[in-house]
């Protein structure tokens, strides 16, 4: 693929969503003018709109705390899951005692332990953060482990031959092995940390100046203040696709120029 066309598939790939995306509100916004949908049922897209710029003070300071739990969860995840990983790839039997319970976390509803752990740490924000990073951390752990461990055959038998040391066949063979794997764990863990702050929030119900917007969409909801609720929910969306961007952006970053799954992607 040359240059031309590597830069047109680059189009497409940002056009197509956007063509869909507009199809969608354009018919979102006519079905409800149409059929005169109440905004408190169903509010039009140019309402929720207005809402969003009348609101943008309130909604935006309230993203900025919910960003800030998703992405703090998402740092700890990150350095516990890979130290977690490379402690698991030093010893099966660590794995074997230790990884049910990574798969334990991460099939408990975090709904039914974010009370738990609300109730026994005094700070409210640490607790959200915590809730985040219990829903973050598993895929993070379980893709490193097995990055780490599908190092190539060939490659261990050389690095044994040159008599080569656990930690430098760990630091020069299977970690640069693992890190596809590893960013692939990250891209999970960045939407599920601000799922985990959301529901984490919505659990601890904190108001006032430093309320998130999963507060604001439960406030907007009694109220009835419908357009609010969809202005906080697109907020959401929007925030979640640009950490997931980001995450790809950075694998193509530290990938892009040796590592055969981004290499691949630029022929």
């Amino acid at each position: 693929m040359n240059l031309d066309d590597a830069r047109s598939a680059g189009r497409s790939r940002f056009i197509a969503p956007l063509v869909v995306a507009l199809l969608v509100v354009a018919g979102w916004q006519g079905l409800v003018v149409a059929y005169d949908v109440p905004a408190y049922l169903v509010p039009s897209p140019l309402v929720v709109a207005r809402t969003l710029v009348a609101d943008r003070v309130l909604l935006f300071d309230s993203l900025l705390v919910t960003l800030g739990v998703a992405l703090t969860a998402l740092g700890v995840a990150i350095v516990l899951g890979g130290l977690v990983a490379l402690l698991f790839v030093r010893s099966r039997w660590i794995e074997m005692s230790l990884f049910p319970y990574a798969i334990l976390l991460q099939v408990t509803p975090i709904v039914a332990i974010a009370p738990l752990i609300i109730i026994w740490v005094k700070d409210t924000r640490t607790a959200l953060v915590l809730c985040a990073v219990v829903v973050a951390i598993f895929p993070i752990i379980s893709n490193t482990t097995l990055g780490l461990r599908s190092a190539d055959a060939g490659l261990l038998d050389l690095f044994r031959m040159y008599h080569a040391t656990r930690w430098q066949t760990l630091l020069r063979l299977r970690v640069p092995s693992a890190l596809p794997y590893f960013f692939g764990g990250v891209r999970i863990a960045s939407g599920l940390a601000l799922i985990g702050a959301v529901v984490a929030e919505f659990v601890a119900g904190t108001g006032g100046q430093g309320a998130g917007l999963a507060y604001q969409i439960l406030l907007a909801g009694i109220q009835l203040n419908i357009p609010r609720l969809f202005a906080a929910l697109l907020l959401i969306t929007l925030s979640g696709v640009a950490l997931f961007s980001l995450t790809v952006w950075t694998s193509r970053l530290v990938l892009a120029h040796w590592h055969e799954s981004e290499l691949t992607s630029l022929d």
